[in-house]
């Protein structure tokens, strides 16, 4: 009672636009967490386990994609209360993902118009082009890391390139260097890059090509026995072939390696400032009903399979590839933090700051874009990763949400996510080709 009383006198407060007050704030956990867009409030905690998954098939798949409508001239992402959103960059053709510069350049990739733009933020400030004529550019890194980088890299859909770079470009000096060609295309197009912190290894997220493996129905030449005992742990084949994986280059793109298996799209990587370890956002696999399975973002550990296409969280079987792996069954690693199925999680970004506060420093900042295989809307928001003493809890709280007017129209859809030099969070919503910044008020 006592509890409830003070945070709703706390809400009596004025409070800065945007800003919604979480009063007597809650953990879903079960069912209770499976919500909707209009339940969706910052300050609501869900905590989704393993246990909580239905049997796919319990509800109707369904095909419900957003209808996009323009950003209403009063609306506003909701925040906490104590914090205030704005608008510092709008009429951006398809923002996707974001990073800063050491210096506190923004970087844009505007993939649609297959560019990368950047922002210096400030007051009139305008995104401008750094490079263009690219090829659906998303995943961007400065290299080496730290604070004086002589490299930017950029993830093309099919290459890595990078070009000199020093503090304070704005425009990219010469022709991309191509550090990695090949990469597999079409599909999941998101390849997204990350450097481990003493610089050694890039990190690179490719997705797969298909929902669950429709062109592996073959088996791989020579057969299974003989593939699974040459290959990476749950290395898929065929159409498939070095998809649903993250793989490992030293920064000269050299040294190709699996590094994990069995993830249908990481559309986002980041690494863990606090134990160096690369994370994922990764959306799961589409068309086993509203609840199944979870999408989710996790630690990837060296070696370890997810389960595309045969398992899914853990040791659930796919019932399309059902007795096809037996071989894999209890070899499915289960992620750190599960999120409502369909939600579609993109982006990923660690909170080192102290700007937030004590209970925001240490935990991760993850995009969900939305959904369109559900029956009700879900996602659309940008959530919170709650971790004590550097390990994630599971739980996921709503912290950036208002971005949908009913079960039709959405306006907004959150991509990239980045921290800002300042402790600022910026976010790029490619339904309104926006960047909001959150600060606190």
């Amino acid at each position: 009672m006592l509890r409830t009383f003070f945070a709703a006198a706390l809400c009596g407060v004025a409070l800065s636009a945007g800003a919604v007050c979480a009063a007597d704030a809650e953990t879903l956990t079960g069912k209770a967490a499976f919500g909707d867009w209009s339940k969706d409030k910052p300050g609501v905690v869900r905590h989704i386990t393993a246990d909580d998954l239905e049997a796919p098939g319990a509800t109707p798949s369904a095909s419900n994609a957003p209808a996009p409508v323009e950003r209403p001239a009063d609306a506003l992402p909701k925040v906490p209360a104590g914090f205030k959103v704005e608008l510092v960059a709008s009429g951006i053709d398809n923002p996707r993902a974001i990073r800063f510069a050491p210096n506190g350049d923004l970087f844009i990739a505007n993939s649609g118009d297959n560019e990368v733009l950047v922002l210096r933020p400030g007051a009139g400030a305008k995104p401008q082009v750094f490079a263009a004529d690219l090829d659906q550019p998303y995943g961007i890194g400065f290299y080496p890391p730290g604070p004086n980088p002589k490299w930017i890299y950029i993830a093309n859909g099919g290459s890595i390139v990078r070009f000199p770079y020093k503090p304070g470009d704005l425009k990219a000096e010469g022709k991309p260097e191509v550090i990695v060609d090949k990469l597999p295309t079409g599909g999941h197009w998101t390849r997204d890059l990350a450097f481990s912190p003493d610089g050694k290894t890039m990190y690179v997220a490719v997705g797969s090509s298909s929902n669950v493996a429709e062109g592996m129905s073959k088996a791989p030449e020579g057969g299974l026995s003989a593939w699974a005992k040459d290959q990476p742990l749950g290395a898929a084949w065929g159409g498939e072939t070095g998809r649903a994986n993250v793989l490992s280059f030293d920064p000269e793109g050299e040294n190709r390696a699996i590094f994990a298996t069995g993830i249908r799209n990481c559309a986002g990587l980041a690494i863990d400032p606090s134990s160096g370890a690369p994370w994922c956002a990764v959306n799961e696999r589409d068309a086993l009903g509203d609840n199944v399975p979870f999408d989710y973002a996790t630690h990837v550990e060296k070696g370890a399979f997810y389960g595309w296409p045969w398992y899914y969280i853990g040791n659930h079987e796919d019932p399309r590839h059902a007795g096809a792996r037996p071989d894999l069954a209890g070899k499915a690693t289960i992620p750190d933090v599960l999120f409502q199925a369909h939600s579609a999680p993109l982006n990923i970004a660690f909170y080192e700051s102290d700007a937030f506060g004590p209970d925001y420093k240490g935990s991760a900042f993850v995009t969900l874009h939305g959904s369109w295989n559900r029956g009700t809307r879900t996602g659309y928001k940008v959530v919170r990763l709650i971790f004590k003493d550097g390990k994630p809890t599971g739980e996921y709280e709503d912290f950036m949400t208002g971005f949908v007017l009913s079960n039709e129209n959405v306006w907004g859809r959150p991509v990239g996510v980045a921290v800002a030099p300042d402790g600022s969070l910026y976010v790029s919503d490619d339904g309104s080709g926006s960047i909001w910044r959150v600060s606190k008020s």
